[in-house]
């Protein structure tokens, strides 16, 4: 067997789009960033004190309790966001990409043989995100529609119709893609962001006395001397920083260094600002007189254009969480955790600018549901941050084993940062676990809901996998047994798709039992996912020739590329193959899946389950952007 290496390259590939964002114009990828990564953190001043502020009558009805809640928050968004995400994940990027199973894919090549915990903690992570996409949507619109009962009394019998309208409005545009409207984020959001700043400095100068809850002491003797509501109160705070989880998420789109300096020169000063803002307003009128510092301490002329400003931000917030879901779900696909679905690319050059309808249409009507059900911010602040702290847990652990193992950090310093930031995480999310069965629930059980097909999947194919190659004949076997007596040939290439590299494709076998023929050159075609987000065109392609008839062809695409097979076999005519597709037939086989006897109750429903996803799966075809007609495609039935 000979085999051959070259480099290839062609115009627009996703590794050349995606090398190294910071080397564009950096203000730009600072402002995108400042619309995209920060829009969800942005939106958390509207409801976060004031759930702080309520949590029960009386928790905070003097001065010094008031500023304990606000430096609690003000040390929650400095070491959660300011330290831990921007100064430390940030930097666990995998290859430029982050994200939950970013993160797990890298903390996978630190081991030979990656241990199952991994996985599952990346199954769990990116199941609980899926139960932040629901909540993010409704909690954000909703919370800035009630602002309209304080611009008109009597309007608030419109806000949950108008908030229903909104969310509507935002999934029916998601198919048009987020290129051009993206434009309009940065400048939007960074303007919401110095309104922020702006309205909270007024009253920070009227009233300086605030500043005093910059004193860390403060948030520790609030916890102290009101241990009974602690729980609570650390869950309303960790509402100021949900959307952190997206300065990861996006790093791949902008870079570390926008992100970062979006954060120090925009962002966190004036989140502060308003938050400063807001506490010295409660203080000067008095925590009896506020129902909602947010909009209450603005002045009359300006509340309609600022209740307008933040139905803009929110919505801004819920397009970045829902894009975020679906570059999510794609990296899901691509590493064998969910099975195929339509990915509609929405820019002919953004490689990232992607919809998927089934996603967008199962967001949609979770979030209409949650919206009806709920029907106010207040009730729905219940019911987040289960989620969203969950991810937080998580990140934390994998970041742990890519600190040991990648960074090669001193034990002690990696035992000390997991046990101050699992002390901190761990209270968050104990905090917002506590709220389960006050809505809590809902998060909880989306992102069990999406683990379990997610795990019945992963099991699924094992299963299937094992069962294949028991039933298979070696490639090698039937290559040397049809050079010595070799069928009819006919004119042509032939393609045939396998996921298995040793055993000949079903649909090989199929093709030579009922029609007796071999095509002049016969392809068998692999295709595989890397643990990088993208591969390189001269690391894309192999050739192993194994005779004048067979050749063996792995193709490799990183877990965030489109698997573009046409486009990468291209590559191999810079490798000697005369690649026309043209003249070449694509075989694929379609497997039937039956349920054969069961032992054990799980195993029967997880079966039932797998069949169920793998017959609701997109169709290879147009998955691998193979062109219709040049597809062969040869039934089997297989029981699993």
């Amino acid at each position: 067997m000979t085999r051959t290496d070259h480099p290839g390259r062609t115009a627009g590939d996703g590794a050349t789009e995606q090398a190294s964002p910071e080397k564009t114009n950096l203000p730009l990828l600072t402002l995108g960033a400042i619309g995209v990564v920060y829009g969800d953190i942005g939106t958390s001043p509207i409801y976060a004190f004031r759930q702080a502020t309520h949590i029960r009558p009386g928790a905070a009805s003097t001065d010094i309790e008031i500023l304990g809640l606000l430096s609690l928050i003000v040390w929650a968004l400095t070491l959660t966001v300011a330290v831990k995400y921007v100064f430390f994940v940030t930097r666990a990027d995998n290859n430029g990409e982050g994200g939950t199973l970013s993160l797990m894919a890298l903390a996978r090549k630190t081991f030979a043989d990656p241990p199952v915990w991994i996985t599952i903690l990346g199954v769990l992570g990116a199941a609980m995100f899926f139960g932040d996409a629901l909540l993010t949507p409704a909690i954000s619109v909703l919370s800035a529609v009630e602002g309209v009962d304080l611009v008109a009394p009597g309007m608030g019998r419109w806000v949950v119709p108008i908030t229903l309208v909104i969310i509507v409005g935002i999934f029916a545009v998601q198919r048009f893609g987020t290129a051009k409207v993206a434009i309009v984020f940065g400048p939007v959001t960074a303007l919401w962001f110095l309104v922020l700043g702006l309205s909270g400095l007024v009253h920070i100068i009227a009233y300086p006395a605030v500043l005093s809850a910059l004193n860390p002491l403060l948030g520790f003797g609030f916890l102290f001397t009101h241990f009974g509501i602690a729980f609570v109160v650390m869950g309303a705070i960790f509402l100021a920083v949900t959307g952190a989880e997206a300065l990861y998420v996006d790093l791949g789109h902008f870079g570390r260094k926008p992100i970062v300096l979006a954060w120090f020169s925009l962002v966190f000063p004036c989140l502060l600002l308003n938050y400063f803002g807001q506490g010295a307003f409660v203080l000067e009128v008095g925590i009896d007189n506020v129902a909602s510092p947010f909009f209450q301490m603005q002045p009359d002329w300006a509340l309609p254009p600022f209740v307008m400003l933040a139905t803009l931000a929110t919505i801004i917030a819920s397009q970045a969480v829902i894009t975020g879901t679906f570059s999510l779900t794609q990296q899901a696909i691509a590493l064998n955790m969910l099975p195929r679905m339509v990915v509609q690319h929405t820019s002919a050059t953004q490689s990232g600018q992607i919809y998927m309808p089934q996603i967008n249409m199962m967001l949609m009507i979770g979030v209409l549901i949650l919206v009806a059900a709920f029907k106010s911010s207040a009730a729905l602040s219940s019911a987040y941050g289960i989620a969203v702290s969950g991810v937080m847990v998580v990140t934390l652990a994998l970041l742990v084993v890519v600190m040991w193992r990648n960074w090669k950090w001193h034990k002690a310093l990696v035992i000390g940062f997991a046990l101050v930031f699992a002390v901190i995480d761990g209270a968050f999310f104990a905090a917002n676990a506590a709220k389960l069965f006050q809505g809590g629930w809902v998060p909880a059980v989306v992102a069990l809901a999406v683990a379990i097909l997610m795990w019945s999947w992963m099991a699924g194919r094992r299963r299937l996998t094992a069962k294949t190659r028991r039933d298979e004949v070696p490639l090698e076997f039937l290559v040397n047994n049809l050079a010595k007596k070799k069928p009819n040939v006919v004119p042509g290439t032939a393609v045939f798709l396998t996921s298995d590299v040793e055993g000949a494709p079903t649909a090989l076998l199929h093709s030579l039992k009922h029609y007796k023929v071999l095509h002049e050159q016969n392809v068998i075609l692999t295709v595989r996912t890397s643990t990088s987000p993208r591969v390189p065109d001269d690391e894309k392609v192999t050739i192993d020739a194994y005779n004048e008839l067979f050749f063996r062809v792995v193709v490799t695409f990183g877990f965030m590329e489109s698997p573009n097979v046409p486009k990468a076999l291209a590559l191999a005519r810079k490798l000697g193959w005369k690649f026309d597709i043209m003249s070449t037939s694509f075989f694929l086989s379609r497997r039937s899946l039956k349920l054969g006897q069961k032992t054990g109750l799980v195993r029967f429903w997880q079966d039932r389950l797998f069949i169920r996803l793998a017959r609701n799966a997109s169709d290879a075809t147009e998955y691998f952007h193979i062109p219709t007609g040049r597809v062969v495609e040869i039934g089997t039935q297989v029981v699993i």
